[in-house]
């Protein structure tokens, strides 16, 4: 089993699983990638195409958080770890990014000229408010005027963030709860966490035809994206107690082209008696998912290339997640004033959002969120579990 140290600020970190943090960070290349083409099915007012289903990388990302978890913290509870101590490391991980993602879709968004997709005009004030929000990750009401770009988004100066905010809830709920389940009940718990996920995608209850659910606070987007949150994020939980290395090789290269795969499947027609798309996700979530975090945890880098690959992706993972959308908001503006609706029309202007948002996650990874959490963990953390 070989594991390496990513990025971290606390010298107590375990080793990371390689290939894990890998994967990890390809799913961020490959959720960058749907978005693009998601600006032309938003621009066009069509399905998205090419990588359709790269909206699941989210759920691929749950269940890697509830896996790396569970084997970071499970067994330092009453030791070296305590509830304030673990809160104080999950934040320190975590929001620094968050603040930043912010701060980039505030200025994006004035960039853009204030102003809704309708065209309505936003003023600063109210900018400044959703940005404050948005610091403090307090999700906006739909139809608030600090839901500052007018469709709904729980934190509308970058959309991806809500993911973050049910990852938080995860993060309390396991420090506060789940952690002292015993295996048993922790696998009755996601037994049963499986069966509502697969009953909200199967039955449609969205109405979306899809699980791409969450980013927004009305009820039954808050139910379907806890439940994308609650079960992988057991399960991951659950793979981590009972995980035992099988022999793979060539491991990275066979999950991730399973999840290009997985990703790029076309939507799948037809909601009667059941949504079948909603069962190809269920069953990418419940079943393919767990596989391939189970091959990844097994796997092993054999070379200095392969482990640095691994490192990096790893390492930009988070940051490229959390910093790419704003461009993204820019890149459908213009994609709307142009009236531009097809990757062929625009493909050079799409590949430089794509590296830009690459090489902008690796700068903010390397001059803000690394030296900020190295101070924020020698400034509040105690030396016992620093």
């Amino acid at each position: 089993m070989s594991k390496i140290y990513a990025s971290a600020a606390f010298t107590d970190s375990k080793p990371h699983y390689n290939l894990l943090d890998g994967l990890r960070g390809v799913a961020a290349l490959l959720v960058v990638w749907y978005h693009i083409f998601e600006g032309y099915a938003f621009a066009g007012g069509t399905l998205i195409e090419s990588i359709n289903h790269g909206y699941l990388a989210v759920d691929f990302f749950f269940i890697l958080s509830g896996f790396v978890i569970g084997y970071a913290y499970d067994d330092r509870w009453g030791k070296s770890l305590t509830l304030k101590d673990f809160f104080k490391r999950r934040l320190i991980r975590l929001h620094p990014m968050v603040v930043m993602g912010a701060v980039l879709g505030a200025i994006t968004f004035l960039i853009q000229g204030s102003v809704q997709w309708d065209g309505t005009h936003i003023a600063t004030s109210m900018v400044m408010v959703a940005l404050l929000l948005t610091m403090f990750f307090i999700p906006a009401i739909p139809g608030a005027n600090y839901e500052v770009r007018g469709n709904g988004e729980m934190f509308p100066l970058n959309g991806p963030s809500w993911s973050l905010f049910f990852e938080y809830i995860g993060n309390i709920l396991y420090a506060l709860f789940i952690r002292k389940l015993s295996t048993k009940a922790l696998m009755v718990l996601t037994v049963l966490l499986g069966i509502a996920l697969t009953w909200f995608a199967v039955f449609d209850i969205s109405g979306y035809g899809s699980i791409g659910v969450g980013w927004t606070l009305d009820s039954v987007n808050f139910l379907g994206g806890a439940l994308r949150m609650l079960f992988p994020f057991t399960m991951g939980m659950l793979l981590s107690r009972h995980f035992k290395p099988i022999k793979v090789r060539g491991a990275f290269w066979i999950c991730s082209a399973v999840l290009l795969v997985l990703f790029t499947v076309p939507y799948i027609e037809g909601t009667s008696p059941i949504s079948w798309n909603g069962l190809y996700e269920a069953f990418c979530i419940i079943v393919i998912f767990p596989i391939l975090v189970w091959v990844g945890a097994s796997g092993n880098t054999t070379d200095k290339r392969s482990t640095q690959i691994c490192k990096f992706l790893g390492d930009i993972s988070f940051p490229l997640y959390i910093v790419h959308y704003p461009f993204m908001y820019l890149f459908y503006a213009w994609l709307i004033k142009n009236q531009l609706f097809t990757f062929a029309e625009t493909w050079q202007v799409a590949l430089g959002v794509y590296f830009w948002n690459i090489l902008l996650a690796y700068i903010v990874l390397k001059v803000y969120d690394e030296p900020v959490r190295k101070w924020l963990a020698a400034r509040f953390l105690n030396k016992k579990s620093k």
